[in-house]
């Protein structure tokens, strides 16, 4: 099977692990999504006074144009973390220039709620208008646990046997 697989991957992609997946789809075990959103030329000072005002909030009402069109929706409710990492203030790539850090976890709700959506509530609650555009990675995808962590949605499904073990 691993070569068949590999085989039919581009150069350079190698599969390390195949896991046979129980019932259920992936999309009903991914509850929220863990996220790195780097502000180049924004000073993690300012993004950590805009953090603790987006948090301290009851409510971020935020817009959107959705499939249903222009809709407004909270956009606090979904965060279960959000904070500014303590990383060197440099986005991946650069050097010299402030850059603050926000590491987030959203919760999949409806309408979903992504990084846009934070950014956007991060400026009605605490003005924060990044002079340059942001970069935004997702790190993980998967089960929120009650402290907070992100867990492989297959972990439940994993064998402790290796592809060329089988």
């Amino acid at each position: 099977m691993r070569v068949a697989l590999d085989a039919a991957l581009s150069p350079g992609l190698d599969v390390l692990e195949a896991v046979i997946a129980g019932a259920g789809s992936l999309a009903d075990r991914i509850d929220a999504s863990h996220w790195r959103i780097e502000l180049p030329e924004v000073e993690s000072a300012v993004a950590e006074k805009a953090v603790a005002a987006f948090l301290g909030a009851p409510e971020v009402l935020v817009e959107r144009m959705t499939k249903q069109g222009r809709r407004s929706f909270d956009a606090r409710a979904a965060v279960a973390r959000c904070e500014v990492a303590d990383e060197p203030d440099l986005p991946s790539g650069a050097v010299a220039v402030p850059c603050a850090i926000i590491d987030l976890v959203v919760r999949q709700v409806t309408p979903a709620v992504r990084p846009d959506d934070v950014l956007s509530g991060l400026r009605v609650v605490a003005g924060l208008e990044p002079p340059v555009p942001p970069r935004v990675t997702r790190l993980a995808q998967g089960t929120l646990t009650a402290q907070g962590e992100i867990v492989d949605p297959l972990d439940a499904d994993r064998v402790d046997v290796g592809i060329g073990e089988r």
